[in-house]
């Protein structure tokens, strides 16, 4: 058996895009645009590991114009990635308009979420970096 990929429902495929891509700096793999399903899949992945990835699909509306909604669910938890640089991950993720629901006070762990409530835990590889300001001041925002 080979863990493959996490599947996220999204509601607006470029909104993800900017978060999944642009802020948190994932790679896209792959995207198929399927007019007859009316649906797009775009598989993402950490740089450099490709075994690990997120599949965001993101179901067309209807012909009405109607979208689906999604509602998540208490019972999935988060995405986790470890990260090089914590403060820099999340000063990134700053300057795209990503709030830092958990900062890493301590230099070790935060938590973001995406455009459609997916929360995201960021880890710092080895061991905690110093705890550094802004980061140790800033107090929890919402939920994560």
């Amino acid at each position: 058996m080979k863990y493959l990929h996490t599947m996220v429902r999204v509601t607006d495929i470029e909104a993800s895009l900017r978060f999944y891509r642009d802020a948190l700096g994932l790679e896209v793999l792959s995207r198929k645009d399927n007019e007859a399903g009316r649906y797009t899949l775009v598989f993402l992945a950490a740089p450099g590991d490709a075994t690990a990835q997120v599949e965001l699909t993101y179901n067309w509306p209807a012909a009405d114009g109607t979208a689906e909604t999604y509602t998540g669910g208490r019972n999935f938890g988060h995405l986790a990635y470890a990260v090089d640089d914590i403060y820099a991950t999340c000063q990134r993720l700053v300057d795209h308009g990503v709030a830092i629901l958990r900062p890493p006070r301590e230099g070790r762990m935060a938590f973001v979420r995406s455009p459609d409530g997916i929360s995201i835990e960021l880890l710092q590889a080895g061991g905690a970096k110093e705890p550094a300001e802004p980061w140790m001041s800033l107090p929890n925002q919402g939920s994560w």
